[in-house]
């Protein structure tokens, strides 16, 4: 296994033993089910579908209740799928841990980050505006400006700094070091801050 579905709690400090603290994020890491093993001859890639947590309500067509009785498994909440070279030797339905990961070891961290909404340029591209901020001044904007030619090319070209949505995208954070691994309660601790709000899902993977 390299990877495993985790849910983030929140962020924490804790303090090392040279007496530095660090900010943390706690994050709960399965348990997770095996729920679809997909092959190179069946599907032309090698992967495994893991579910995490029961559905209070079972709200599911047929097409996906048969797809969770397959496994033998109840409906889960969230679905993920991780990429894999060898899978021959796993069985569906299996219950994996976060014990797959060891205290000390980096890995990659996927969510989707918090949505800011519509947002104008300043905040969303970091521009700095223009005019004075200070002395009594009312004439800073925070206008983009030109954002083209006139008469040629006439129009504005493709990926143009602009005001716009921010956020609500899929994100990785590479390297994070695991500080803590708690198997008794299935938590892991983070060095540093992972994407998402709370209680979002997120993918986390072992370092390849």
């Amino acid at each position: 296994m390299n990877g495993l579905i985790g849910k983030n709690i929140g962020m924490t400090r804790i303090f090392l033993e040279n007496g530095e603290h660090v900010p943390c994020t706690l994050i709960q890491v399965g348990p997770c089910y095996i729920v679809q093993i997909k092959t190179i001859k069946n599907d032309g890639y090698s992967s495994i579908q893991l579910g995490i947590d029961d559905l209070k309500v079972i709200k599911t067509n047929k097409s996906l209740f048969s797809h969770f009785k397959k496994a033998g498994l109840s409906p889960k909440k969230k679905l993920f799928e991780f990429k894999m070279n060898k899978v021959s030797n796993l069985v569906l339905g299996t219950l994996i841990k976060v014990d797959i990961f060891k205290e000390g070891e980096l890995v990659n961290v996927k969510g989707i980050s918090k949505g800011k909404g519509f947002q104008g340029v300043i905040k969303r591209h970091n521009f700095s505006g223009v005019g004075e901020s200070t002395h009594g001044q009312h004439n800073r904007l925070r206008a983009p400006g030109s954002i083209g030619a006139g008469s040629d090319p006439s129009r504005v070209f493709k990926g143009k700094k602009m005001a716009g949505k921010m956020g609500k995208k899929n994100v990785t954070i590479k390297n994070l070091k695991i500080l803590k691994i708690e198997t008794n309660h299935n938590l892991m601790i983070l060095k540093g801050s992972v994407p998402g709000n709370k209680n979002s899902y997120l993918m986390i993977q072992k370092k390849e």
